[in-house]
């Protein structure tokens, strides 16, 4: 475990959780309430006002850029579900039980927690496949990352595997809904003319798709909430749920910056001493013997009405 603490306290800093609900308290609301407004970044001044300066979005990021760090964290989501679902750590009485597996949870497991990773399996892996096709990828064996890196021992054992868990649903969190404003801006700044994203194929995208995107990014991060509190389910870590909303813990962009998602998942991504490499091909090849089918499709795109003048 040692070795596991090591290895995220770089990540652990940056995703520190400001509580800043506990520490306002109740009688605090109103007066953060009233200083919210306060504490957003300056806009343009109206529609006519198109200065370089006041791009909404500053991160840098494209939408490629998004979607592309998205996909290599659903991948890395991917192989750390399929290797927690084979490791010894499903023995651990909290999951499958001595001596059981995956698909045979044993009398002395707890089959609901299994599930709960079974099912996590199938959600990355749908994520993945939709963020690859928007980045114009046909193949996972071409995804940018094919090896990633985990601490030694983070599969043996519950507390190691769930400490990942923990440390992987936050920046995920975080990505997304850093991922969920800076679409709007997106949007934002091309409906002002400002500046203009474009798909995989060099399409210029209009202001309606990047909306779109803010609340699919947003879709997706419901998911990986539901993930982060089923982990702290498993570890028995009460109250699940404590949060009354989340974070993006330190996070500032997606793609982009000191502070990004990247920055974030790059312990992850490198190798080095303490760490084990696993691969995502193994991961996907061998997914579906051990995960359960999930379903729910992406939420129903904007219907554009055109308007008559």
């Amino acid at each position: 475990m040692k070795e596991t603490e090591k290895f995220l306290q770089p990540l652990s800093k940056l995703m520190h959780r400001r509580s800043f609900m506990s520490k306002a308290g109740m009688a605090g609301m109103t007066a953060a309430a009233a200083t919210l407004a306060g504490s957003l970044p300056a806009r343009a001044n109206g529609w006519n006002d198109h200065d370089r300066d006041d791009v909404d979005n500053t991160s840098g990021d494209t939408a490629q850029e998004v979607f592309t760090a998205a996909l290599i964290a659903e991948d890395l989501a991917s192989t750390f579900y399929y290797n927690g679902l084979i490791g010894p750590v499903i023995m651990d009485p909290a999951l499958a039980g001595p001596g059981g597996t995956a698909t045979n949870v044993t009398s002395a497991g707890n089959a609901g927690n299994v599930n709960y990773l079974q099912a996590a399996l199938s959600e990355e892996i749908a994520h993945a496949d939709l963020l690859r096709a928007l980045t114009g990828g046909t193949s996972a064996s071409k995804d940018p990352v094919q090896m990633f890196y985990l601490p030694a021992g983070t599969f043996d054992t519950l507390a190691a595997f769930t400490g990942v868990l923990d440390a992987l649903e936050n920046a995920f969190i975080g990505a997304y809904l850093n991922a969920t404003i800076e679409f709007a801006e997106m949007a934002a700044d091309s409906k002002a003319g400002i500046r203009h994203q474009k798909d995989a194929t060099g399409k210029q995208l209009h202001s309606t798709d990047l909306e779109y995107y803010a609340q699919v990014a947003a879709a997706i991060m419901g998911i990986e909430s539901e993930h982060r509190v089923l982990g702290r389910v498993i570890s028995n870590t009460n109250p699940a749920n404590q949060l009354n909303y989340e974070q993006t813990d330190g996070l500032t962009s997606v793609y982009n910056g000191t502070a990004s998602a990247v920055v974030a998942l790059t312990p992850f991504l490198t190798p080095g001493a303490g760490k084990t490499a696993y691969s995502l091909q193994v991961a996907l090849q061998h997914a579906s013997s051990v995960s359960l089918p999930t379903t729910g499709g992406l939420p129903p795109a904007p219907v554009v009405k055109k308007i008559r003048w």
